[in-house]
């Protein structure tokens, strides 16, 4: 269920966002979906970008500190997020929702309200010890994952530019 919720949550932000969003159903390169932007014209190309998607009910992000520890269940989902990249740039979007499932969500006449958020890292080049088989990364809690969020990193995966900062 948790899966659902993130998958939810990451479909409307790519909607808001003017992109489509495609599940990865085969797990190749340890990526869940697919984000895809139309090219603005029929001569131009689209641009894609790749996440692997991981929902969590073990940390609570606190906004008052600058960042907060995410821990991979399997050393392979780290490596396949940190090996550089020629052609689709791949993002790890992690997501923090309460303890009890009723708690994820609220509707009201105003909209759907879902608890908690997504935040998203970058992590091409990093290195963790051979040894370690659950490498732990920090998010910046700063880096929600929203539809700005999303628009500006396919701005950066179509211009070229770095997706760090």
């Amino acid at each position: 269920m948790m899966e659902l919720l993130q998958l939810g949550y990451v479909t409307s932000v790519a909607a808001t966002a003017g992109c489509t969003i495609e599940r990865v159903t085969a797990d190749l390169w340890g990526m869940d979906v697919a984000f895809v932007r139309p090219p603005a014209t029929p001569l131009e190309e689209e641009v894609m970008l790749l996440a692997q998607l991981k929902c969590t009910t073990q940390t609570t992000p606190d906004p008052a500190k600058e960042t907060f520890s995410y821990q991979f269940t399997k050393r392979q989902y780290f490596d396949h997020l940190v090996k550089p990249r020629r052609n689709f740039k791949s993002v790890l979007i992690v997501m923090t929702a309460p303890a009890v499932q009723a708690d994820w969500t609220e509707a009201t006449h105003g909209g759907l309200l879902t608890r908690r958020a997504c935040y998203w890292k970058h992590l091409e080049g990093l290195k963790a010890e051979e040894s370690v088989q659950k490498p732990s990364v920090r998010i910046s809690t700063s880096d929600i994952f929203d539809a700005q969020t999303l628009i500006k990193l396919m701005d950066r995966v179509d211009r070229g530019d770095p997706l760090h900062g």
